[in-house]
C-alpha cells in the first residue's frame, strides 16, 4: 500500500511574484497590440475616383488619394508655386491645389493620383502628385467611370485604356 504524498504548495512569496508579472505584461501586451492597431488604422491612406470623394466633414482632414484623368485646358500656373487643375473621373470633377513640383508624364488627359486634403470649400489640397506608370495610365476606378458614361470606346480608340477591358 502506498501513502499518498501531499502535494507541494509553491511558496506564498514566488505565487505573489508570477501573479505580479502577470499582473504587468498582460495590460502592458495589451496596450502595444491596440497602439499598433491604431497606428496602422491611421496611416491608411484610401484611394477615391471623384465620384466617391467623401464631403469635407466625413473626412474630416484625413489624408486621402484622389485619382482620375486631368481635365483637358484646366491646368493654370499660379504666380508662386501654386498649380490648380480639375480631375475627373467623367462621372464628378474635383479642383485641385498644389505646390508639389508636377511629375514629368504630368498633363492633359492623363491619369493622375493625388494625396492629400479636402478643404471645407471641396477644393482637394494635393501634398503630392503623382503620374504614375506611363502616358496610357489609367486609374482602374477611371476606366470603371468610363464605362458607366460610356465613353469607354472613346478612350479605347485614343489609346487610353487597354483593349482588353
Amino acid at each position: 500500500m502506498t501513502e499518498e504524498q501531499p502535494k507541494k504548495r509553491m511558496p506564498r512569496r514566488r505565487r505573489q511574484q508570477r501573479l505580479m508579472l502577470a499582473a504587468l505584461i498582460v495590460p502592458a501586451l495589451t496596450g502595444a497590440i491596440g497602439l499598433a492597431v491604431i497606428a496602422i488604422g491611421q496611416s491608411q491612406v484610401y484611394f477615391y475616383p471623384p465620384r466617391d470623394l467623401p464631403s469635407p466633414s466625413e473626412l474630416d482632414g484625413r489624408t486621402v488619394r484622389l485619382g482620375g484623368m486631368v481635365v483637358e485646358g484646366s491646368i493654370e500656373q499660379g504666380l508662386e508655386t501654386d498649380t490648380s487643375f480639375r480631375v475627373t473621373d467623367y462621372v464628378e470633377t474635383v479642383t485641385v491645389v498644389t505646390n508639389d513640383m508636377l511629375p514629368g508624364l504630368f498633363g492633359d488627359n492623363q491619369g493622375v493620383v493625388v494625396q492629400g486634403t479636402l478643404a471645407a470649400d471641396g477644393t482637394f489640397i494635393a501634398a503630392r502628385v503623382m503620374a504614375k506608370h506611363d502616358e496610357n495610365y489609367m486609374p482602374a476606378e477611371v476606366a470603371d467611370a468610363l464605362e458607366e458614361s460610356g465613353r469607354l470606346e472613346e478612350y479605347k480608340k485614343k489609346g487610353l485604356v487597354e483593349q482588353d477591358r
